[in-house]
């Protein structure tokens, strides 16, 4: 992923920076405790996408809810 790409994105609900895990290829929001996956290059930034990292004592675990309305 383009490092000025990564310098414009922002996690989608607290509009914090984001980290790139190139291993994962995920962004992660330390804030938010959530992954973005990154597929084909492409961020996709959906909140029912991400999942959360602080799951089942940080292993993968199941994609985060969205925030109620």
């Amino acid at each position: 992923m383009d490092s000025r790409l990564l310098d414009l994105l922002v996690c989608p609900i607290c509009k914090g920076p984001l980290q790139l895990e190139r291993a994962a290829q995920e962004l992660e929001c330390p804030r938010d405790h959530l992954a973005f996956p990154v597929r084909d290059g492409i961020a996709v930034m959906l909140v029912e996408q991400a999942r959360d990292t602080l799951g089942a004592n940080g292993a993968d675990a199941a994609p985060a809810q969205p925030p109620a309305a």
